[in-house]
Parts: C-alpha cells; sequence; structure tokens
C-alpha cells in the first residue's frame, strides 16, 4: 500500500499531498488544515452524486438493450425509436431561447480563430513544445513536409531550389492574406515600407521585422541579409513567421497513461510549471542536448508609436478526466479511491489559481479564467454536476464565480442528442464544444451494441448521423450565442506526416464555422493557420446563424449493415485493420506507459492515436462478434497476425516487448484481447478500465 497521510480524513499519498501543500496551497497563502477540510466536504457531498450519475448511465444503457433485444428482427421506426429514447429520459425536452453569458474571456477563444494542438501532460518536451507554438516558421513548415506541392527537398544540406520553391509559396501566401496597394510581395525589395491595399494591416515594426495583421491573426516577417535565407532573397525575407496555436489543451485524459498517485503527481506538477512559467526539460536531439523552456513574449513598436506585446505562446486550457474513474492516489474515509474528475477539478483548480493570483513568470489567463475542458459527459445532468462541481471549487478556493471556464467535448451520443440543453446547464461558464469522430463513434456503437452489426469502420465516416452531428454541433452553438464568447471545435488531423492532404481537406473546417481545430503538432498548427486566413470564420458563423439546426431523426439514425453479407476476404481485412490498430496502440500503452504517440496503421502511415482510437476499434470487433458477423476464432487468428505485424513496425525501439508467441505472458496483448472479448461490457464501451487495471499489473511487475 502506498505511504499515505490522513488529511481530514482523505488518505492522500504523502508524495501528493506534500506537493499540494508547499508548492500549489502555500504560494496562495492557504492554510493547509482549512483546505483539506474543505476538499473532504467536496468530497463527501459530490461522490455519492458522481456515482449515482454513473448508474443513471448504466439503468439508461440496460433498457437500450432491452428494447433492441425485443424488437430483433424488426426494421427500426424513427418515430417509434425516437418516443422510447423520450421515455426513458434519454432525451429530454429543449430548453427554452437562451443565450450563453459567459463573460471575462481571453480575446485567443472568443474573438481569435485559429488552430488548437492537444498534448500530454507527463511528455515535458511536447508539453513545452506545444506552449511554444503560437507563433510557427512557415519557410520551415513548408520546407520540411509534403504541403508544397514541389519535388522534395535533396538530402545533403540546404536544397535551394526546395527553398526557392517555399519562399514562392511564402510571397503567395502574403499576396492573398495581406495585400499591397499595387504589385506582388514577390516584387518588394524590401528596402522601402510596403504599400498595403489596407493600410492599417501593418501592426508593429522592430528591428529587423514587420508585424502585420489580418482576420485577427498576425504575420511577422524577419529581415536579415544576413541570414542564409535572406541574403538570397530580393527583399532579405529570411523568414515568415505566423501566429499558429492560439490555444493549447493540456492533456490529463485521453493522451496520457495515468493509473496511480505518481502518475497523477507527474502531471499536476507539469502543469503547475507550465503556469508558473518555470518547466524546462533537457535532452538530446541530433548528438546534442538541449534545454527547452517556454518562449517569452514577443514586443514591437506599435503603428500608433506605443509599445505592443504579443503572447509568446499559447493560452492553455486543461484537459481533466471525466465522470467514470476512480485513482488511488487518494482514498476516502470508506476506503474506495476519489472519483479522478473531482480530484483533478481540484487540484488543477488550484493551480490554476496560481495564474490568477498573478504568480507566473509570464501569466496564462489575462481576464482571470482558469479553462477546464470536460470530457465523456452524458447528457445535461452530468453538464449540470460539473457546473456544481466547479462551483465548489470557486468557493473551496476563495475565487469568484465563474473563474473556472469549462469547455464541453460533444463526444457522447447523449450529449450530441440534448446538446442544447448540455450548454444551458453551464451556460455561465462555458467556452468550448467540438465534435470528436472517433470517441463519439465509439459511444455510437456501444449505445446501439444489440441492434444489429455496424457498418464497416470507414463507412461510419460517410454515415447520415455524422453528418447532422457535426452540422449540429456548429449550428446549436451559433443559436445560442458562442460565437464571440467561446470557441466552436474540430476535430483532430491524427496523420501528421501527410501535411499536403492535410492542407487540401482541413479546409472544410474553418468553412464549417468552427474557430478552431486540433492539429497533431506545432508544424501543422503553423499550416493550418493559413486557413484562417484564407477564411473569415466569424463571417461564415455569421452567415450559418440563420440557418435552421438540423433535426434529431438523422442523428439518431444507427449506422447499421442492413442485408450486409460480407465475404470473408472482408471480414478479415475488416478484423486486421482494427486489431491492428488496436494492438499498436495498447502495447504502448501498457508496457510503456505512453498515451499518445505516433502509431503505424496497417498500411505503416504514421498516426497520432490515442484512447478515442482505441474504443471504436474495440467496439467495432466486439459487436460483429455479439451478432456473429465473425467468430472468436477469427478474431484470435487476427489478433495474432497482427501482433507479429506490430512487433516488425516497432523492431527499432529496444523498449519494446514483442507479443508474437509471448500470447499468455505479454500483458499488452491479453489486454488487447480483454478490450475485444469484454468489450460488450465495459461501461460506455470505455477502455480505461480494462488499461489502468493492466498497466498496474505491469507496473507491478516491473
Amino acid at each position: 500500500m502506498a505511504d499515505r497521510i490522513d488529511c481530514a480524513g482523505l488518505q492522500v499519498d504523502t508524495q501528493l499531498a506534500q506537493f499540494i501543500e508547499s508548492e500549489v496551497l502555500a504560494p496562495l497563502g492557504r492554510d493547509a488544515g482549512a483546505f483539506w477540510q474543505g476538499f473532504a466536504a467536496l468530497v463527501a457531498d459530490f461522490a455519492p452524486k458522481n456515482r449515482a450519475l454513473l448508474d443513471r448511465r448504466d439503468a439508461l444503457q440496460a433498457e437500450i438493450d432491452a428494447w433492441h433485444v425485443a424488437r430483433a428482427g424488426k426494421p427500426l421506426d424513427a418515430a417509434e425509436y425516437r418516443a422510447f429514447l423520450t421515455g426513458i429520459g434519454y432525451l429530454v425536452p429543449e430548453p427554452g431561447a437562451f443565450t450563453v453569458t459567459t463573460q471575462n474571456v481571453d480575446a485567443e477563444i472568443a474573438l481569435m480563430a485559429g488552430p488548437q494542438l492537444v498534448v500530454p501532460v507527463l511528455n515535458a518536451r511536447f508539453l513545452l513544445n506545444a506552449a511554444n507554438a503560437r507563433w510557427g516558421s512557415l519557410y520551415d513548415a513548408c520546407y520540411g513536409t509534403d504541403a508544397l506541392d514541389a519535388p522534395a527537398a535533396r538530402p545533403g544540406g540546404y536544397d535551394a531550389e526546395r527553398g526557392a520553391a517555399v519562399i514562392r509559396a511564402g510571397r503567395a501566401f502574403l499576396d492573398r492574406a495581406v495585400p499591397l496597394a499595387d504589385g506582388s510581395w514577390s516584387h518588394w525589395d524590401g528596402e522601402s515600407a510596403p504599400r498595403l491595399a489596407e493600410p492599417g494591416q501593418l501592426a508593429g515594426r522592430k528591428e529587423g521585422g514587420l508585424l502585420l495583421r489580418h482576420n485577427g491573426l498576425h504575420i511577422e516577417l524577419v529581415l536579415d541579409r544576413s541570414h542564409p535565407v535572406g541574403a538570397t532573397d530580393a527583399a532579405g525575407i529570411a523568414d515568415i513567421v505566423l501566429e499558429a496555436a492560439l490555444t493549447t489543451i493540456v492533456d490529463l485524459e485521453d493522451s496520457i497513461a495515468a493509473v496511480d498517485a505518481g502518475d497523477k503527481l507527474a502531471a499536476y506538477r507539469n502543469w503547475l510549471g507550465v503556469i508558473r512559467g518555470d518547466l524546462t526539460d533537457t535532452f538530446a536531439k541530433g548528438g546534442r542536448t538541449m534545454t527547452r523552456t517556454l518562449a517569452a513574449d514577443r514586443e514591437w513598436t506599435g503603428s500608433d508609436g506605443v509599445k505592443l506585446t504579443l503572447p509568446g505562446r499559447s493560452l492553455l486550457f486543461v484537459r481533466n478526466v471525466g465522470h467514470l474513474m476512480t485513482n488511488p492516489a487518494i482514498l476516502l474515509p470508506d476506503g474506495s479511491e476519489i472519483p479522478e474528475g473531482i480530484m483533478d477539478a481540484v487540484v488543477t483548480g488550484a493551480i490554476g489559481a496560481q495564474d490568477v493570483a498573478g504568480l507566473g513568470k509570464y501569466g496564462n489567463s489575462r481576464t482571470g479564467g482558469i479553462y477546464i475542458v470536460k470530457p465523456k459527459m452524458h447528457g445535461p445532468e452530468e453538464a449540470g454536476f460539473t457546473n456544481a462541481l466547479f462551483d465548489a471549487v470557486e468557493d473551496l478556493l476563495g475565487l469568484k464565480r465563474h473563474t473556472v471556464k469549462v469547455g464541453v467535448m460533444d463526444e457522447e451520443r447523449r450529449t450530441s442528442a440534448n446538446l442544447a440543453a448540455c450548454i444551458h446547464a453551464v451556460k455561465d461558464r462555458i467556452v468550448f464544444i467540438n465534435t470528436g469522430f472517433l470517441d463519439r463513434t465509439g459511444d455510437e456503437i456501444h449505445t446501439s451494441m444489440r441492434a444489429g452489426p455496424m457498418i464497416r469502420k470507414n463507412d461510419i465516416k460517410g454515415s447520415k448521423w455524422i453528418a447532422c452531428y457535426e452540422k449540429r454541433n456548429v449550428a446549436i452553438g451559433l443559436k445560442h450565442g458562442l460565437s464571440g464568447r467561446a470557441q466552436i471545435g474540430k476535430g483532430m488531423w491524427a496523420a501528421p506526416d501527410r501535411m499536403g492532404a492535410m492542407m487540401a481537406e482541413k479546409t472544410a473546417h474553418p468553412r464549417a464555422g468552427a474557430n478552431t481545430a486540433w492539429v497533431p503538432s506545432p508544424t501543422a498548427a503553423t499550416l493550418h493557420a493559413m486557413h484562417y486566413h484564407d477564411i473569415d470564420v466569424f463571417a461564415v458563423q455569421r452567415e450559418l446563424a440563420s440557418q435552421p439546426v438540423p433535426g434529431l431523426d438523422d442523428l439518431l439514425t444507427i449506422p447499421l449493415a442492413a442485408g450486409a453479407n460480407w465475404s470473408g476476404d472482408e471480414v478479415r481485412a475488416e478484423l486486421d485493420n482494427n486489431a491492428q490498430g488496436l494492438l499498436g496502440y495498447v502495447v504502448r500503452w501498457i508496457d510503456q506507459g505512453v498515451g499518445c504517440s505516433k502509431v503505424p496503421d496497417i498500411n505503416d502511415i504514421g498516426l497520432m492515436e490515442d484512447r478515442a482510437t482505441l474504443r471504436i476499434s474495440s467496439q467495432h470487433m466486439a459487436n460483429w462478434l455479439l451478432h456473429g458477423v465473425c467468430t472468436q476464432e477469427q478474431v484470435m487468428a487476427s489478433l495474432h497476425r497482427m501482433a507479429a505485424k506490430v512487433d516488425a513496425q516497432n523492431a527499432g525501439d529496444p523498449l519494446y516487448e514483442p507479443m508474437a508467441g509471448n500470447w499468455d505472458t505479454s500483458m499488452a496483448f491479453q489486454a488487447a484481447c480483454d478490450l475485444v472479448f469484454k468489450g460488450v461490457d465495459q461501461p460506455s464501451g470505455y477502455t480505461e478500465p480494462l488499461l489502468h487495471a493492466w498497466r498496474r499489473k505491469k507496473k507491478a511487475a516491473n
């Protein structure tokens, strides 16, 4: 049993307690005893309510399962189905007309449109990289990726031909975003001040640079004729630097593996480090030892002659875990584990309070906000619970009401179907809604698990419900006043090495009215930023605001494979695709504690994957097994084949533990099997309970 200390009846891991008291509370001038008394009272109030909400999920699922079983073999009648969901309380009445009232929201969220990063909190190097991705070199992003339709750079140093193509692309971008009054940027000599078609777009100057502004985003021209690039450039432009990742979500949830007190302490310590501004990380790269720190603010002389200071870092959200999981870092008086989401709210909120108090080196929110993203909530009851919990956290920490803002992830079916009511439940603190295909699809499958076999996984992307889901999310957000107060976001581009495809396809997100969308890297953020120059998202939102909200019928259309008769090869291909993705992710999660990484898919294309990917793959296989599309023997054969493939894909990793042939000793392989064969019984189809259990076993064995 871990070393623990009694804190007002809570049995708290000693190191975690010391961290909270000395590094979080002491700088705030808070009395530790009073804090623990308040924390214990908060937990005593909210833990039973948390459990009741989870019981409600299970009860609704049981009713839905029974309804589908009773109607087996009958075609689904939309009106009958909707009446059933309403009758059991799965669908609730729409709230009356309302507008969100969130106040004191930073401009990056309310008034600007741009890319968003999600970064695992446990990796300090990645965390610093993401926080510093507020500004990115367009030249570097174009030169080193396939974003340009031009020959790749030749090895062996700087490729002048590739460089020329990058410079041409940069000039073309400037012509679109900040056109000159006459001619093209490609003809500007750099000697005289550029004459802009809109003079107000010149935002500032400094020695060696010009600052331009378009669609609320800044563009820096680095002028340096001594630089290798600037020396060969007619205007002496050494680089074009874009304001890129306006916001970053520091993730304690799907992208990390945190199963015990040690993991949680490391997560909280890194969150504190970026809030205080003193987080550093030293690592080897390219044969050199490097130390990364947070970027300083950037200073200019504004066009009015007054000093202009711009943030050097992304505005940071922190994503807490959902309502489901518990954690042994703190035990309740009855010996049970604390609901992890309650612990996250209190501890990350207390750390955020240091920013509100102005104790950080740089500061995060300039309006006194603490931004917490809350995932995996099912419907308005759970959103209301989060609102009440954040009220209690504010009272515990002595913060003004609605200091803690909330981001609501629309990734569960009951939330999608009742989104307006969910927003209403947090209408005074909401700053973010978004959509995410993978988790939402995982819940789509699990909710209707017993309705019949689902269509193939990739075909789900084109199904009726998901198009409706994407449109409803934006339409409902706009209807209730999120534009100008909050972000309406879209999901991740998962392929970090396919930037050309991203540039062609991800333009759809701002065109759909999303003023932010997730990208997998700082480089991707820089490239995606160009989309927000090409598209005025707030103008798009004004146009969309007059359109009606799509109805529920399409959203509630279950993606069933009615009458499907797949061949043996098609079944095998589908199982292999799911099994490979599942194993490739699970083996790193269980054996190495890596919650998010670039995992090769079945075609050896690297994809950024987290637990959401795992949820859809495991649930899809469980669904096909349940309905006899495949057999347990076929699934095991696929898992064996794909274990060998994943082993080969990881052959260069010295820490990797092979699965093939080690069927009874590889905990990663056994965990993958559990996720499939026990998938029907997992709460909401979540992977966390099984992953956490197996990861703890692995850590104990090590």
